[in-house]
């Protein structure tokens, strides 16, 4: 009975609030009524008068109107004195800021009507519990009373929202609204009725049931319109659940998504009457929901429903809402910043929470549709393609499309990737089925999906460069990355797995469509851009996609060495253009072609095959597959050396030498490893061909960089002879050196292995150093010098040693006495030619290099000299060490004599 009791009391509670607040909205307009008058002057002020018992009565007199009618006469008086030259009313004053609510107000508003109806709606559960556990009315009377409690509670909210004397409140308040709270607790209660009388008592049945749910549902999302967001999202949320609630035997798909898509197109349709953003991303969401749990649940696969509640959705947010509404927005900013700025320009675009939504709505329900390993009647990917096609046409629709055209572009890549994955993984289990062969070999749904989609992405691009290219770049080239990409990584995907390499026409016949159609759209969209920043980048980066779509089409028709000078033509091609169209993204494409080239070597450093790869020197099909990519790009650049644009030019120069000392150092190998290309370690004459071209391309890249100044030249010069360093650290004089390995160096005095091995490398780093000093940083001229004082110091070591132990120099040997006092005279005399060469060039380094070799010549003739010779050669060894170091103490001596004869005055005597 307390339930009872306490639930008359709120309703005695809320119909005395009704009364208090009628009545306080009665005084409220006498109140506004009587301050209108007093401030128009229609009702005279009181006046007070002593009666003779001294009694005070209020009169009014003649005089008081009279006195009250003379400020209007000085007022209108002031009013004739003011001058005619004021035409301009003054500004009316700006509006008060409304007041600042206090804890206090938020609480004391919205809580107590949020709890009060979670009260009301338990109160309706709790009085069929009571009626229950009592026993006092049977199943059909409880049920009764809570279906009347329910609409009660609804008739109520209507007759308090319609005039139940509720006082007006700010728009802040809108979600704590009386009428709105027990509209919800009425829906609530509703709901709860229907589904106890189906789960609990089976009084109806599935279909009844099943209606009756939707019903109060959706009427709950009409009513919304009247009581605000929070209801909306109770309507919502009881459509959402309401088909899990009701159990069958045998579920309709087809009708389960139909009620979830008219429950989806309800309440966006309620969003865009009030304008709200939070219902449709939550309805975006419980859609998406169900479509991953029947993915998941489901026996026997059927996407077709679950794709058109997909489209529905995607359909709804293009045309219904935010449809068109936010296409017409602010002039933004002109966008002066770097590609991180303008992304993010694009992508905080409105309505933001919606497309995101929208697009994970999508992307991770098709990402679980692809992924399920389930019988399906239809094939997956037509439902792919239709969802993911829609979301692009979504995304190039709208000014706010970026992220439906990420989350389309993800869906087709990891869609199309997935079945693929499974159709491998099939035909692994299976390697019984016959591989079909020929023209058509790669037509199937799987093929003909991906090529569909990726033709999809192509038109939206296109659509988007010729409507948004001048008003809208950003977004344009955005596009135009897409239209180019999707198509070429969809349809390498598709010809990998199902097409046959190097005779696939249908691929071929597809890329060289899609270049064709972005060369036409370039042209058709070039024109003079007044934004210097932008100018004409969709044009450009379409122009690269061309480019790509035709290399595409052209490995999958050849390969081999064709494929490689195809690929290297086709850049040619786009440089030649230049002379028709002075277009800036066209000498781009053979930047893109030497890297595609650089690739395919990486890839397969023969061109052709070990097998297909001539042994003949020289003439073989390396220096076509190098040599003629390397011409092309060296024409390239001679033909664009008065191009305006240094960038590219400068790109074009650098791998003009790259290629060309590439082809020289494979040509090299090819050589002196009898025609074969394998991982053998190269021997020392080979690896200081390769250290001579590093150095010659670093001082190739300094020269460019000295004629057209470039950050890539510049840093590309001393990484180059920062490798070739370590060259010479890790493997001239460890890893190949002949006194570790072995190796024979020859018979011929001068001209032998240690001619290539040590002396040109240490010349050519003396010349390099010699070049780079003052035009470098000092670091890396020492660097160079030293490396180059290295390698000669070990020339001269290793040809002491050949002297005495002809061409084998192995360890093994061990040391000769006259080899060991050769080492001490050798090692004194480049001392101190490095000393005189060093004075001669005032070289203060070659000083300091000529002093330490002389110190290490000093401790070689006390510690080894003493030990090992004896005889003649020792006391020879000693004196020639003594005389050397005289004859330097002397030289210092006299050049110190001269710098301080030179600091000290003249004698006065001299003055004369």
């Amino acid at each position: 009975m307390l339930e009872l009791l306490l639930l008359v009391l709120l309703f005695a509670l809320l119909i005395w609030h009704r009364r208090l607040s009628q009545r306080l909205r009665t005084l409220e307009t006498q109140v506004a009524a009587l301050t209108t008058a007093v401030a128009s002057g229609s009702i005279a002020g009181p006046s007070i008068d002593e009666t003779a018992d001294g009694s005070a009565t209020l009169a009014t007199t003649d005089a008081a109107s009279a006195d009250m009618v003379e400020p209007s006469a000085d007022i209108e008086a002031a009013r004739e004195r003011v001058p005619d030259e004021v035409d301009e009313a003054p500004a009316p004053a700006p509006a008060p800021a409304p007041p600042r609510q206090s804890f206090e107000s938020r609480f004391g508003a919205r809580w107590p009507v949020w709890v009060g109806g979670l009260a009301l709606a338990l109160g309706g559960i709790f009085l069929v519990r009571y009626s229950i556990d009592s026993g006092l009315l049977g199943p059909a009377a409880r049920l009764g009373l809570a279906a009347v409690f329910g609409l009660l509670l609804a008739a109520t909210g209507e007759f308090m929202r319609r005039g139940g004397g509720l006082p007006r409140l700010p728009s802040a308040y809108s979600h704590a609204m009386i009428p709105g709270v027990l509209t919800a607790a009425a829906s609530a209660t509703l709901l709860a009725t229907i589904y106890t009388a189906y789960a609990v008592y089976g009084f109806l049945g599935s279909a009844p049931t099943f209606a009756m749910l939707a019903i109060v549902s959706l009427t709950t999302l009409l009513l919304s319109l009247l009581h605000g967001q929070a209801l909306a999202g109770l309507g919502l949320a009881a459509s959402l659940v309401t088909p899990a609630l009701v159990a069958s035997t045998s579920p309709n798909i087809s009708f389960l998504f139909g009620f979830l898509s008219l429950a989806w197109l309800a309440a966006d349709a309620a969003a865009r009457i009030r304008r709200w953003r939070l219902l449709p991303v939550l309805a975006n969401l419980g859609l998406a929901l169900w479509v991953l749990v029947y993915a998941v649940n489901a026996e026997i696969l059927d996407p077709v429903p679950a794709g058109w509640a997909l489209l529905v959705m995607v359909a709804g947010t293009a045309f219904l809402w935010p449809g068109r509404l936010f296409e017409v927005a602010a002039e933004e900013p002109e966008a002066d910043g770097g590609i991180w700025r303008r992304t993010r320009r694009l992508i905080g675009r409105r309505p933001r929470s919606i497309m995101l939504s929208v697009s994970l709505s999508v992307f991770l329900p098709l990402l679980m549709l692809m992924a399920v390993d389930a019988p399906s009647a239809t094939h997956p990917v037509l439902i792919l393609v239709a969802v993911a096609g829609a979301l692009a046409g979504l995304g190039a629709g709208r000014r706010a499309g970026l992220l439906p055209a990420t989350f389309a572009a993800l869906s087709g890549l990891c869609g199309v990737s997935l079945i693929a994955i499974k159709d491998l993984s099939t035909s692994i289990a299976d390697p019984s089925a016959e591989a079909v062969t020929g023209w058509l070999a790669a037509i199937g749904p799987e093929t003909l999906g991906g090529l569909a989609l990726g033709a999809i992405f192509t038109l939206c691009g296109v659509g988007v460069a010729r409507r948004r290219s001048a008003s809208d770049p950003d977004f344009a080239a955005f596009w135009a990355i897409l239209a180019a990409a999707m198509p070429v990584t969809l349809a390498t995907i598709t010809h990998l797995n199902y097409g046959t390499l190097g005779g696939d026409w249908l691929h071929g016949i597809y890329g060289l469509a899609i270049g064709l159609a972005l060369l036409l759209t370039a042209e058709r969209i070039s024109k003079p851009s007044p934004s210097a920043a932008t100018a004409n980048t969709p044009r450009d980066l379409l122009l690269l996609g061309a480019f790509a779509a035709f290399v595409f089409a052209l490995h999958t028709v050849t390969h081999g060495l064709t494929t490689t000078i195809g690929t290297a033509l086709i850049g040619f091609a786009f440089v030649g253009a230049t002379t028709v169209r002075p277009w800036r993204g066209l000498p781009w494409a053979m930047v893109a072609a030497a890297i595609v080239v650089g690739l395919r070597i990486a890839w397969e450093p023969t061109i052709v095959g070990p097998d297909l790869l001539g042994k003949t020197p020289v003439f073989n099909a390396l220096i076509a597959g190098y040599g003629i990519p390397a011409l092309l790009l060296t024409v390239s650049a001679w033909w664009l050396r008065a191009w305006p644009g240094r960038r590219v030019l400068n790109a074009l120069q650098g791998l003009a030498a790259l290629g060309c000392l590439m082809t020289v150092a494979i040509l090299v190998r090819h050589a002196m490893n009898g025609g074969l290309l394998d991982e053998r370690v190269p021997t020392l004459a080979e690896q200081s061909i390769y250290t001579l071209l590093l150095i010659g391309l670093s001082g190739i890249l300094m020269t460019l960089d000295l004629k057209s100044p470039s950050r890539a030249f510049r840093y590309g010069s001393m990484l180059a002879g920062v490798i070739a360093t370590l060259n010479v650290l890790s493997l001239h004089l460890i890893g190949l050196n002949p006194y570790a390995t072995g190796e024979d160096i020859g018979t011929w005095p001068l001209i032998n292995l240690l001619l290539p091995g040590y002396l040109m490398p240490a010349l050519a780093y003396a010349g390099l150093a010699l070049y780079t000093r003052g035009k470098r940083p000092m670091p890396y001229v020492v660097m160079l010098a030293l490396a180059g004082a290295v390698l000669g110091f070990a020339w001269a070591t290793l040809s002491v040693r050949w002297f005495w132990q002809g061409s084998e120099i192995s360890a093994w040997k061990g040391f000769l006495p006259g080899e060991t006092y050769t080492y001490s005279v050798v090692w004194l005399a480049i001392g101190v030619g490095l000393l005189a060469l060093g004075s001669r060039l005032d070289a203060r380094s070659l000083r300091l290099v000529s002093a330490g070799l002389v110190l290490v010549s000093v401790l070689k003739v006390f510690l080894v000299d003493m030990s090992n010779l004896e005889g003649i050669l020792r006391a020879i060894s000693f004196m020639g060490l003594g005389v050397v170091l005289i004859g330097i103490g002397l030289f210092y001596q006299r050049i110190l004599a001269r710098s301080v004869a030179s600091a000290e005055p003249p004698a006065p005597g001299d003055a004369s």
